[in-house]
């Protein structure tokens, strides 16, 4: 089968853009001035949205289909702490089968939609050993140890550069405003180094040590993909974690998903607290 030429390959993702915003705004006349990206055991912060649409992701022209339990899968807009907003309720990982692109596409349609700042939120090992189950974890930059990224392939200039830079990918401007309202409110907020990986399995001790040795201070299997797409499209971007796990190679303890989820669901609520105020403050 003959390759698509490049500026096919291009054109597409900007066809498949349009195809999907024009069916959302067809549910929704709302412009997003905010994305947000609720990750495992994140989802609590949707039922705060004052919604004017709520769309399955399968009815969304071009969206993959989240296959993780844990991910409603749902698009949400409408108004959060007086801001319209644009919520994706469950992400998608490389793990699933789907390629960097596609999991990058949904924060992609965000930016589409006009939405010109992102937050991305996740549930992280933590590798730094101050950090303790339930804690939250600012991202300051990221490690992409994926073995993929959301930029191969053609690139489309009215979509984003070839070659975006990456020495800030994260916004310090969204940092200092998160930092001020973690203060306001008395929550502890750490800041970190986040790398990603492919999983779905966990690390091992020797992988864990590998990690702390190039300055890692969390671990998580998402959510890199969708900032380099924000970084390529121009949207400030914004990260969280919660620690779920502890992953200390010298006392290492099996962990399940279970667990996972019930620390992550724990600590959301203080989460969906520091992302309200953070969304009053822009």
């Amino acid at each position: 089968m003959p390759m698509k030429p490049a500026a096919a390959e291009a054109s597409d993702l900007l066809m498949k853009l349009d195809q999907a915003a024009r069916f959302i705004r067809q549910r929704s006349q709302l412009h997003p001035a905010a994305g947000i990206v609720l990750g495992t055991g994140l989802g609590a912060l949707a039922g705060k949205v004052k919604a004017d649409a709520v769309i399955p992701y399968k009815e969304i022209p071009n969206f993959p289909v989240s296959t993780v339990e844990s991910h409603a899968g749902k698009l949400i807009l409408g108004t959060l702490a007086g801001k319209p907003v644009a919520v994706l309720q469950g992400r998608f990982h490389l793990y699933e089968g789907y390629s960097a692109a596609e999991v990058a596409f949904p924060v992609r349609v965000l930016g589409h939609l006009g939405s010109s700042c992102l937050v991305v939120t996740n549930a992280a090992g933590g590798l730094n050993p101050v950090y303790a189950k339930g804690d939250m974890v600012l991202i300051e930059d990221h490690i992409n140890f994926m073995g993929s990224g959301p930029l191969t392939g053609a690139n489309d200039e009215r979509v984003g550069p070839r070659f975006p830079d990456m020495c800030r990918p994260y916004s310090s401007r969204l940092a200092g405003v998160a930092m001020d309202a973690a203060r306001e409110l008395q929550l502890r907020l750490h800041r970190g180094v986040y790398i990603g990986v492919l999983g779905p399995n966990l690390e091992t001790r020797a992988e864990y040590r590998m990690m702390r040795a190039w300055g890692a201070d969390l671990v998580g299997m998402s959510s890199i993909p969708e900032v380099i797409a924000a970084v390529h499209m121009g949207i400030e971007t914004l990260a969280l974690s919660v620690v779920t796990d502890v992953c200390d190679p010298d006392h290492l303890e099996p962990v399940n998903i279970k667990e996972i989820i019930r620390v992550a669901n724990e600590a959301g609520p203080r989460l969906d607290q520091l992302i309200e105020a953070v969304l009053r403050k822009l």
